[in-house]
């Protein structure tokens, strides 16, 4: 077994908020004094460790809860703290000091910094301003937005009226953003005038306009000022050109309320619509409750994160991925919260570190794709800046390669959990996590999240076996308190249990392949994964199962490609199998030869096997990719199948996929 490349010191475990927890646990008699232990009691007894989560968090609820779980055999069906009436926002608005709650960047630098006392009061405001508009329990606020302090007011607002928050960021498209609003009929819809992106300013009510002539359930349009502070209410107006009525952000926030009247609603009461990425069809609206949100986010937070009301935390992400409704739950810690809107790249990679630098940055998130990106682009973090604070680095958006997870301990930080955390929109958290008192091997995620009962099934329905490289699908064998709701609009959950149940009678089945690896630590196994891909773009060539980032992982490390995409073709012969397709963008400058052709299937040969190595590699300008940056195999697959892509406005780059179409090397 390989060495790990970090290990907690003793002194982090025992100030660690995990084992704190065990310690509250533990308290009772119950035998959790390692991390494995923890977990089998999470799973275990799933009503017993939320009781003890809900205690140690001090969560507030006007109405006390009269059991912690019922029904809790059934995947959909359980029922978690009936009784309970609470209120989201009331939750993360419990610190009302004058300590750092928000600072935000973009790329003009830093732009605004609010105290928890600030905010509270911004929040008040708005909320009497949409008490007045008419917004009720239910009602839907949408946001077209990018990654501001009034984002996240105007959620905080809406929530702590039971309304229901739904975001997309300015960058979706026209149809992207009808495919999403257009489901779920929100009455009040808040934007800025603009937003920044790679050095360029953007027109936000330009782009709305047509949106909004589609969109007839809104009644009311908050327009934030922010890429011309001095925009008018008329030119909002004219450009906008909306049958809604328009309201400057600074008259919502004119009024003289300072309080909150918090609008306590039960524990499944629902706080967020998210969407799915929508490229096989129309987005699905997955409603998301109140108190599973709230509880989740704390677990995954404080214990698995170790965020503590001294930290402070970075994400980067935009206002349509979930790790921005992730990341705003940071402030029921009390920690302080770092946001930043733009590209990462401008105007150089610096910036991010400049900030982390700066704003003593002690847990940094990001995606894979963007240590990848700054590993290909020769930056080295920690030479250009100090780093004492930073203890944490979070990874999620796909697989993190084994080369990545070396670049983080070499050139950003060697004493730091670096967490390649996995999840998704489907549940607005995570099933597998980081953890701040077990070490951090190469290419696996550090453990299974806390009351999550995470398997790997084979086709069969059985259990893989650990450390036989045997892989599967990635599912859930109980329920959880953030399992969605359900879909919005969905009668009698047919889209719902088709999306998740269908596979397994009774179990969540996730759509990750993944592969169980057992360590043993301090004289107790427990279990990590690996995961290898999306089960809809495994590839299949002689009836043996490949995840495409096992491919990943090795063309991570041929220098000359900046990215790649692999996707499996029918073969005319036998379409009953295909063959490996390799595209790959290649520095600039470069055009891809037999030399590299040969060095790319060399390096996967040696460390896969025959079966991994590409038929064929095509170099192409650039592959396309989701709104939230995950490239999309099945959108490539089907393309070079001659099949149409239905949901293109679900793309960031849709012009990408004219790239892969009636190519001259795929013909057999």
């Amino acid at each position: 077994m390989t060495s790990p490349l970090w290990s907690p010191s003793q002194s982090r475990i025992d100030n660690s908020n995990m084992q704190a927890l065990m310690n509250f646990i533990g308290k009772d008699g119950h035998d959790v004094q390692h991390y494995q232990q923890l977990h089998d009691f999470s799973v275990r007894l799933p009503h017993l460790f939320w009781k003890y989560v809900w205690e140690f968090g001090s969560f507030i609820q006007q109405q006390e809860h009269t059991s912690v779980l019922e029904q809790g055999n059934l995947m959909p069906g359980a029922k978690w703290f009936p009784g309970a009436k609470l209120n989201f926002a009331e939750n993360l608005l419990k610190f009302r000091h004058d300590a750092q709650a928000i600072v935000a960047y973009d790329e003009r630098g830093k732009q605004q910094t609010l105290t928890y006392a600030e905010l509270y009061t911004k929040v008040a405001k708005l909320s009497a301003h949409l008490t007045k508009l008419g917004v009720k329990p239910g009602d839907r606020v949408a946001a077209f937005m990018p990654n501001v302090p009034e984002a996240i007011i105007g959620m905080l607002a809406s929530t702590s009226l039971g309304a229901v928050w739904s975001s997309c960021s300015p960058d979706f498209g026209l149809q992207g953003v009808l495919d999403r609003f257009g489901q779920i009929e929100p009455k009040v819809l808040i934007t800025t005038d603009g937003y920044f992106y790679a050095g360029k300013t953007l027109n936000s009510l330009e782009k709305l306009n047509p949106i909004l002539q589609q969109l007839h359930s809104i009644e009311h349009i908050l327009v934030v000022p922010y890429a011309n502070k001095d925009i008018s209410q008329d030119t909002a107006n004219s450009q906008l050109n909306a049958n809604a009525q328009v309201h400057m952000w600074q008259d919502c926030l004119s009024n003289d309320a300072s309080d909150i009247v918090f609008s306590a609603q039960s524990f499944d009461h629902p706080l967020y619509i998210l969407y799915s990425s929508g490229t096989t069809g129309a987005p699905k609206c997955i409603v998301h409750s109140a108190g599973g949100t709230l509880l989740q986010h704390y677990k995954e937070l404080v214990f698995h994160t170790d965020v503590k009301q001294n930290d402070t935390l970075f994400y980067y992400t935009t206002c349509g991925w979930m790790m921005w409704n992730w990341m705003v739950s940071t402030l029921m810690t009390g920690a302080t919260l770092v946001i930043y809107d733009g590209s990462p790249f401008h105007p150089g990679p610096n910036v991010l570190w400049d900030m982390a630098e700066a704003e003593n940055i002690s847990i940094f998130g990001t995606s894979a794709k963007y240590i990848s990106a700054l590993e290909k682009a020769g930056y080295i973090p920690n030479k250009e800046h100090s780093l004492t604070q930073l203890k944490g680095l979070l990874s999620t958006g796909s697989p993190l390669s084994n080369e990545s997870f070396d670049f983080v301990y070499e050139h950003i930080k060697q004493d730091l959990c670096l967490s390649s955390i996995a999840g998704g929109t489907d549940i607005v958290s995570c099933f597998t996590l980081g953890c701040p008192i077990l070490p951090v091997y190469k290419g696996e995620l550090q453990c299974l999240g806390l009351g999550m009962a995470v398997n790997v099934f084979d086709d069969a329905g059985q259990p893989v076996a650990a450390n036989t490289t045997e892989r599967g699908e990635l599912v859930c064998e109980k329920p959880f308190p953030s399992m969605p709701i359900g879909f919005y609009n969905d009668a009698n959950n047919a889209k719902y249990l088709k999306s998740y149940f269908q596979r397994f009678d009774n179990i969540w089945a996730h759509g990750d392949f993944a592969e169980k690896i057992q360590h043993e630590y301090h004289g107790h196994t427990y279990t990590s994964l690996i995961i290898h891909g999306r089960s809809d773009a495994i590839l299949n060539p002689g009836g043996v199962r490949i995840g495409t980032a096992e491919i990943y992982r090795q063309v991570e490390k041929v220098d000359a490609v900046m990215e790649s995409i692999a996707v499996g073709q029918s073969l005319i012969s036998d379409p009953t199998d295909v063959r490996i397709v390799l595209f790959v963008v290649l520095r600039e400058g470069l055009d891809l030869n037999d030399d590299l052709k040969q060095e790319i299937k060399s390096m996967i040969r040696a460390n896969t096997t025959p079966r991994h190595v590409p038929a064929v590699i095509v170099q192409v300008k650039d592959i396309p990719r989701t709104l939230s940056g995950k490239i999309v195999e099945v959108a490539v697959r089907e393309t070079i199948h001659g099949r149409e892509v239905k949901n293109t406005d679900a793309l960031k780059n849709p012009e990408a996929l004219a790239l892969f179409k009636d190519l001259p090397e795929l013909q057999q």
